[in-house]
């Protein structure tokens, strides 16, 4: 990774995160399948709903025939965490159009959030349109072709639970965490350890009180609130 904003250079940049896309979409995939959710289905919640945390528990309350309306409390709760990542981002392109913030925020993950935040420690705090939307771009579509390439394979595995693929996720999420602790130049690696941790025991206290979603939600406020603050009175 480089200093540079080109669109280029967000393709470059993003090529490494692929391979997790590629990963999750494929186990995604296989689990909607085996959940006797068809492949068109997985196709369309891949372009609308894009999501991998929130496929990953539609697919199975589609498989269980859950109320739609419980279907859309879930994912509103789960993608809350989008607003928190996007209202990061926008100070960094609050000279650009409105219309080029908006497809930025439409299309932006976990994973694109992660890999601005350490483009930042090589472009002096800043960011481009072009390289956000060639990171977007490519995350999305290559996540909509390995969900369908995963469909497609569903039927050759009886129980994609037995193989953990439901897990696939979670681990994703460990990894971006992991790159983004030892990569961020600008924090030191104590002060994330500590903010990991909070946030751990807020999730562990928030759960016993209000649903998992929700406890989320509560967690990620917490530790955002919390690291503002060790950051004004840290030494």
């Amino acid at each position: 990774m480089t200093g540079e904003l080109s669109f280029k250079a967000g393709l470059k940049d993003v090529l490494p995160t692929v391979f997790g896309y590629i990963g999750v979409g494929l186990a995604f995939g296989i689990v909607a399948r085996t959940n006797h959710i068809g492949v068109w289905l997985v196709l369309l919640m891949s372009l609308v709903v894009y999501g991998g945390s929130v496929q990953f528990v539609l697919a199975t309350m589609l498989a269980t025939a859950s109320p739609i309306g419980a279907m859309l409390v879930s994912a509103v709760l789960i993608h809350a965490r989008m607003s928190l990542m996007s209202m990061t981002v926008a100070p960094y392109l609050r000279r650009e159009p409105t219309w080029q913030n908006v497809l930025i925020g439409t299309l932006l993950t976990d994973e694109t959030f992660a890999l601005s935040m350490n483009k930042l420690n090589l472009t002096h705090r800043t960011l481009r349109p072009a390289w956000f939307h060639a990171a977007n771009l490519t995350a999305y579509l290559v996540w909509a072709a390995a969900t369908v390439v995963g469909a497609l394979l569903g039927g050759l595995v009886p129980d994609a639970q037995a193989l953990g693929l439901d897990f696939a996720a979670v681990a994703m999420f460990i990894g971006l965490l992991y790159l983004q602790m030892i990569t961020d130049r600008s924090k030191p690696l104590v002060r994330h350890l500590e903010v990991v941790l909070f946030v751990a025991v807020a999730m562990v206290v928030a759960e016993r009180v209000v649903p998992g979603t929700t406890a989320i939600l509560i967690a990620t406020v917490a530790g955002c609130l919390f690291g503002m603050w060790r950051e004004n009175h840290g030494n």
